[in-house]
């Protein structure tokens, strides 16, 4: 099922059945593995003589061996790993004295930003990548946390609950079915995460303009609603990518994958925290 999470939004192929190995690794038809009931594989045509035992062709599941693949807490330790490393990097940013952090925030968000459309569209599945970005939005999130944290004091543990929060919902919500995640699902939640990106960026725009644009991040009550809106909108996309780690285990993908769902589920609980942190900011006094 296709995510709105840029990680987990190439490489699935929509037509591949359960315990199929994921597209992009391994035996798959694109990299000249063989298919599944393909003459290749020695089964005949109507009417033709097998040319060979079809019993004797090779499995379509698997390289090697030796491969082994991935499961659930494959993804729970990678991921967890992860969000370790980008606590640990905000805590050191947010530790050093007086305003150093706000030096290595811009920084940090810029060289983050290319190296995730690097694993994304790359697709890769290694750990150097995937804590490098964890560690570099990590001390960007430092910086902005003790920002908020100086003016709201402690927005940030309340931003830090309600995002785990979330996530522990949205986890039950999708274990038990409550809300299945169908191709239809998936459409909603595309056109959903458009509009928002489109009014974030028109909002930016008037703001050259205007000023607070069109009041979608000023802090009023269509600041609130547009919040809210986005929050839903990020806690929903973990459903997708919830259902992706899913899929990538039924189809057989290898161990070493783990680390790209994990940078996927990175990137959608660091952007829900931020937006839980600016809603919060809302409601808050100086």
């Amino acid at each position: 099922m296709p995510s709105r999470n840029p990680a987990f939004s190439r490489g699935f192929g929509n037509n591949a059945g359960p315990g199929q190995q994921y597209a992009g690794w391994g035996n798959a038809p694109q990299y000249g593995g063989p298919q599944y009931g393909a003459p290749q594989y020695g089964a005949p045509q109507y009417g033709a003589p097998a040319p060979q035992d079809q019993y004797a062709a090779p499995s379509p599941y698997g390289t090697t061996s030796a491969t082994r693949y991935m499961t659930m807490d494959d993804v729970v330790t990678k991921t967890g790993l992860s969000l370790l490393v980008t606590v640990l990097s905000a805590a050191f940013v947010w530790s050093l004295p007086g305003y150093t952090g706000f030096n290595l925030a811009l920084p940090a968000v810029l060289v983050a930003f290319v190296l995730g459309l690097v694993i994304s569209f790359k697709q890769i599945a290694s750990p150097v990548a995937t804590l490098a970005y964890g560690a570099l939005y990590g001390a960007a999130l430092g910086a902005i946390s003790e920002a908020f944290n100086d003016r709201f004091d402690g927005i940030v543990m309340q931003a830090v609950i309600g995002t785990f929060g979330v996530f522990a919902g949205m986890l039950v919500v999708y274990k038990t079915g409550a809300v299945r995640v169908t191709p239809k699902f998936t459409r909603w939640m595309m056109a959903a995460l458009i509009g928002v990106l489109v009014l974030a960026l028109a909002n930016i725009v008037a703001g050259f303009f205007t000023p607070g644009g069109l009041g979608l991040r000023d802090g009023g009550p269509l600041a609130i609603v547009f919040s809210l809106v986005v929050i839903g909108v990020a806690a929903f996309s973990l459903l997708l990518d919830f259902d992706m780690a899913d899929e990538a285990i039924r189809r057989g993908a290898p161990a070493k994958f783990a680390w790209y769902i994990a940078f996927g589920l990175l990137v959608t609980i660091v952007w829900l925290y931020l937006e839980i942190l600016r809603l919060l900011s809302y409601f808050s006094e100086d």
